[in-house]
């Protein structure tokens, strides 16, 4: 792709670093902003400065915050003793937005993938079993990726924990609603079977 301009080059390059985002839909995203008023270009300028700048991870729990102590963390009306483990910001925003959860998180920041050369001692493990026992905690909530890391992780992290008088339970896994069973897959049609519930009428 060839550019008139050097910064235009540059500007291009950067956005296309994005996730997800080819020098094609890089190059209308900088031109868009060449089209904007210059404050508004410097509001973008300043909220991407200030991300790096002031934000904080929540001391408790890992989650992003404005403050040393995330909101959730900081709410006493929640259920305290009962911690969810997610992997990532992007899980406790889709538990939240569910308005059905009261209890706190821990997130990981990752999953156990040898693979990946990730290992325990890379994500928020031992921070998890700190909290524990120095907490109140009676149950602990996977809310992991069904997925050969989530489920290792998950195995990991009940281990660690093993002697500690509480309960781990792990978010259901199963057939969508609305979903057709032709259309899900044999592992998932077979765990909705396995974790059957009672039917009430």
């Amino acid at each position: 792709m060839e550019f008139p301009s050097k910064i235009l080059e540059d500007a291009v390059l950067q956005f296309a670093k994005l996730p997800g985002i080819g020098k094609k839909t890089a190059l209308r995203m900088v031109l868009h902003l060449l089209k904007q008023e210059k404050t508004q270009v410097d509001q973008l300028s300043h909220s991407l400065e200030k991300l790096k700048t002031d934000l904080h991870y929540c001391t408790e729990c890992h989650n992003i915050s404005d403050a040393n102590l995330c909101n959730i963390c900081a709410d006493a009306r929640r259920h305290h003793e009962v911690i969810c483990v997610v992997e990532d910001l992007r899980d406790v925003m889709a538990i939240e937005n569910t308005s059905q959860y009261r209890g706190v998180y821990h997130v990981l920041g990752g999953l156990i993938s040898p693979v990946d050369g990730i290992g325990p001692s890379d994500i928020k493990i031992e921070a998890l079993c700190d909290r524990v026992q120095q907490s109140q905690a009676r149950e602990i909530i996977f809310a992991l990726a069904a997925t050969m890391e989530g489920d290792t992780t998950a195995f990991y992290i009940s281990k660690r924990l093993q002697g500690i008088p509480m309960k781990f339970t792990s978010i259901a896994r199963g057939i969508a609603i609305g979903g057709e069973l032709e259309y899900a897959d044999e592992i998932t049609l077979g765990r909705s079977i396995l974790g059957r519930i009672p039917y009430n009428v």
